[in-house]
């Protein structure tokens, strides 16, 4: 699979929302949570380090926790109702897609590492990154982060 591979990323300093709730909620909870959080991108007064939106998220088949997040430097004062939550340094599995195609993504990922015998740590959060343009282009490219193991 030629756009998959292994990355490192550095620890993640993050300040934004959340979505806690029944997973057959999703994906409805996690555009709303986004569009949401975009609205209130001003709030941050340009504390952040980049135009990607994280979204970090962490279930099972039931229940499902995601996030809509910037990276910042720490902050001492955050906007209401806002979180700040650190990741920790740690290597990733990786596959690129767009926001239209997501589904197909983590199916070639997923086949890509059973192919790599790569095991996902199931105790790390994974990662969706979009690469919003302020263009309002209808699709966006996305980087899919599973947490590896060792």
């Amino acid at each position: 699979m030629e756009n998959c591979s292994i990355i490192s990323k550095p620890a993640l300093n993050l300040v934004g929302i959340s979505y806690s709730g029944p997973y057959s909620q999703f994906p409805d909870e996690a555009i709303r949570l986004q569009t949401e959080f975009l609205a209130r991108k001003h709030e941050l007064y340009g504390a952040s380090k980049s135009p990607v939106l994280y979204s970090p998220y962490y279930g099972n088949e039931v229940f499902v926790t995601y996030w809509a997040c910037y990276e910042v430097s720490h902050m001492e004062e955050l906007p209401p109702g806002m979180v700040q939550i650190t990741i920790p340094a740690m290597r990733y599995a990786m596959a690129g897609c767009s926001n239209k195609r997501i589904g197909e993504g983590y199916e070639q990922l997923n086949t890509w590492m059973n192919e790599m015998r790569l095991e996902k740590h199931n105790h790390a959060v994974a990662l969706e990154l979009f690469y919003i343009d302020e263009h309002h282009v209808e699709e966006e490219p996305v980087e899919l982060l599973i947490p590896l193991k060792g």
